[in-house]
């Protein structure tokens, strides 16, 4: 898996993922944000490399379709069509995910070389949490 950044979409797992979201209609995209949450949340003591990096880009997929985000997904590393409408228990599974992911037991956390990148990819993270966790309960 070649990671070449400490953002949700640099590494060629989340482009895969994010590119496996074309063509496909609004409720398989739905289930598939969906499934990315609780292959994490439902994972046993180790929280898998793979599975993190799906999640994290989904998750800043949802964050990205809630008014007023900072979470701005840039057209080259979103998907080609924009996201549905997606339901308002999805955030809480985004959320419940991420912090999964920054758990001890996770792959992610344990595989930067640079500990500055671990800390930029954790600010991130966060940031992403940050705009899950607004107040605004409207999605775009």
């Amino acid at each position: 898996m070649g990671t070449w950044g400490t953002g949700p979409f640099d590494s060629d797992l989340a482009a895969d993922f994010v590119d496996g979201l074309e063509g496909l209609a609004p409720q398989q995209v739905i289930n598939v944000l969906e499934q990315a949450f609780q292959r994490v949340a439902n994972a046993g003591t180790r929280v898998d490399g793979g599975d993190g990096v799906e999640a994290v880009a989904a998750a800043a997929l949802v964050a990205s379709t809630i008014a007023n985000s900072q979470i701005v997904i840039d057209p080259e590393d979103g998907p080609g069509e924009p996201l549905p409408e997606l339901p308002a228990s999805i955030r809480a599974m985004a959320r419940k995910a991420l912090h999964r992911v920054l758990q001890e037991g996770s792959e992610l956390t344990t595989g930067w070389v640079d500990s500055a990148d671990a800390d930029q990819w954790r600010q991130e993270l966060q940031q992403i949490l940050d705009a899950l966790d607004a107040d605004d309960d409207h999605l775009r």
